[in-house]
């Protein structure tokens, strides 16, 4: 096999619409700043808009491009979608990258494709979220919740079956890597993904109010953190939307702000002065804390999942630290971890905070995502792929 930069590539990801614009289409575009690749959805609605950078590009797309309402998001056709991703035509390339968090690493190759899948996380809504999901759905009870039951079922089945597709997997942080492996028995190789951190304004002298800034759903928490803030009684900045808004709305107190969705400088300019970042959620990743701290803020998180990995908790790092984390996820470990912060706060150095966020800007993570490439590669030339030629040293490990 010739060197990666000669290789017909193909990139596929779930679905690029403007409302999409998380942590997985930056990897997307990161890639693509460095990979020359085709693209490919199952639906796609940024090559027409004018604003993306993708304005203009052909994208190969499924058949739930032509589906009623598919621009509002195809996962109301969730029992269409591994069907959808199945019917992508790839024959015709020698390298097949995803960006997966659903079912893009679901495309059929062929035996001398080379199939290098970032798997930002394997689908929660099947695995670790689905008794949430049923609780919370209409869809969830009576005889459709068994209905659902069955589809969810079929799913985590196709999910697994899937995963065989992959030649080599990527993980955007360690948690999701334990994942992976939960999931699929698969080894993955540790790559962060791209945080712009110098689009950030580096700020030493913070406000006096707290910051949350997250899309209003359930599984983001930020119930626990009103609940948590009503009783402190802190002046706390919201920002954000979402079907949640309204209820969260209803039961904060005077002492919280809510501002809805706001423009990126708005959001860089409130993340620079709050005294503190808030985050409860248990994430694969997390970008919103790792962009708190490259504008120096300190941050109070949920000890689990990527936060781990991100926040360095200065109870155990000192003049290194760089936020509080609190366990268990509940509005009285957080009181507790906004007292903690309180009495240590003088100790934070927004300088450490900065420093500590560069290891995940978007140098690194072409660095090694190239690198990994050009492994994998050298790996696939020797006949069937053996992964642990290939992984280096992260913070997972399944021996």
């Amino acid at each position: 096999m010739p060197d990666v930069t000669d290789l017909k590539t193909a990139l596929v990801h779930e679905w690029l619409t403007p409302e999409a614009t998380g942590g997985s289409e930056l990897v997307v575009r990161e890639i693509l700043n460095h990979v020359n690749a085709d693209l490919y959805a199952l639906i796609d609605f940024e090559s027409s808009n004018p604003e993306s950078y993708l304005y203009g590009r052909s994208i190969g797309t499924s058949f739930l491009q032509q589906l009623p309402r598919s621009r509002a998001g195809v996962q109301k056709y969730l029992p269409l979608l591994p069907l959808a991703i199945e019917q992508l035509d790839l024959g015709d390339y020698d390298l097949i990258l995803s960006s997966s968090h659903a079912v893009a690493k679901g495309v059929l190759t062929r035996p001398q494709q080379m199939h290098i899948c970032y798997c930002h996380t394997p689908m929660r809504y099947i695995w670790d979220l689905t008794f949430d999901y049923l609780r919370e759905s209409r869809l969830g009870q009576g005889i459709p919740g068994w209905l659902t039951r069955l589809l969810l079922h079929q799913l985590r089945q196709w999910d697994v079956l899937s995963a065989n597709r992959v030649d080599y997997f990527i993980a955007n942080s360690g948690h999701t890597a334990r994942r992976i492996w939960r999931c699929y028995r698969r080894r993955a190789e540790v790559i962060y993904p791209p945080v712009e951190v110098e689009r950030f304004p580096f700020v030493a002298k913070k406000g006096e109010f707290y910051l949350t800034v997250a899309r209003l759903v359930s599984y983001k928490k930020i119930d626990l953190i009103v609940r948590a803030f009503n009783q402190l009684g802190y002046p706390l900045v919201v920002i954000g939307s979402g079907p949640e808004a309204s209820r969260l709305e209803a039961m904060a107190q005077g002492n919280i702000k809510f501002l809805g969705s706001q423009p990126n400088e708005v959001v860089e300019q409130y993340m620079s002065q709050a005294k503190a970042f808030v985050y409860a959620a248990c994430e694969d990743f997390g970008i919103a804390p790792v962009e708190a701290q490259a504008c120096g803020t300190p941050v109070i998180a949920y000890g689990a999942g990527g936060a781990l990995e991100t926040v360095r908790d200065s109870r155990q790092w000192g003049s290194r630290g760089t936020g509080i984390l609190f366990k268990p996820q509940t509005d009285i470990a957080l009181i507790e971890a906004v007292k903690t912060f309180e009495e240590r706060r003088s100790r934070f150095q927004p300088e450490a905070a900065r420093s500590h966020s560069v290891q995940f800007a978007p140098t690194i993570f072409e660095q090694r995502y190239l690198s990994y490439l050009e492994r994998c590669c050298r790996d696939f030339q020797t006949g069937i792929p053996d992964e642990t030629h290939v992984l280096s040293a992260h913070p997972f490990a399944v021996d």
